[in-house]
């Protein structure tokens, strides 16, 4: 058994330097944008919740034995805000609007659950982060129903335009 400190120890701890760049860099995307709107206390608190919560809720998924580290499911609850607040704020690093990169991240952890991929990413600990964002982005943000179409929206035009955009691609390729 562990010790109390551990759900939020573990939010520090990182596979590899790979796991902790990718983790800093959705970070810094979704954290700046919930700081800049919300402010340093609310950000570092939901930032905190959300992780310890997730952390707590994945132990009935996984096996007891199983590390469960990183601060992705505590930044799952950062991009669940931020897609209810500010959709359109547009993310330089990722070339979109920050409310299409929450959608598609949480899409593509929701397909993984689904099809049962392996490895060593606690994705249902992802999509645990994720809902335990959404009641705060509901209290915190003046239109969550706008901008919740708006990241929808945003997911069926990307959806779209890389439907259309990767057979272009692919035969001129050949």
């Amino acid at each position: 058994m562990g010790k109390a400190w551990t759900v939020v120890t573990s939010l520090f701890l990182h596979a590899d330097i790979l796991h902790l760049a990718g983790n800093m860099l959705f970070l810094y995307v979704f954290g700046n944008t919930m700081e800049e709107d919300l402010g340093a206390t609310k950000t570092l608190g939901t930032f905190f919740f959300g992780g310890i919560v997730s952390f707590l809720l994945s132990l009935l998924f996984y096996n007891p034995s199983t590390p469960l580290i990183g601060a992705s499911a505590a930044i799952f609850t950062l991009s669940a805000i931020v897609m209810l607040i500010k959709p359109l704020k547009f993310s330089i690093l990722f070339f979109m609007p920050q409310g299409l990169v929450a959608i598609l991240y949480f899409v593509y952890n929701a397909i993984a659950v689904y099809s049962n991929a392996g490895g060593n990413v606690a994705y249902i600990a992802h999509l645990i982060g994720f809902a335990v964002g959404i009641p705060f982005g509901l209290a915190w943000s003046k239109n969550w129903l706008k901008n919740l179409l708006i990241s929808i929206a945003l997911l069926i035009i990307f959806l779209i335009v890389v439907s259309f955009v990767i057979p272009i691609i692919l035969n001129a390729m050949t």
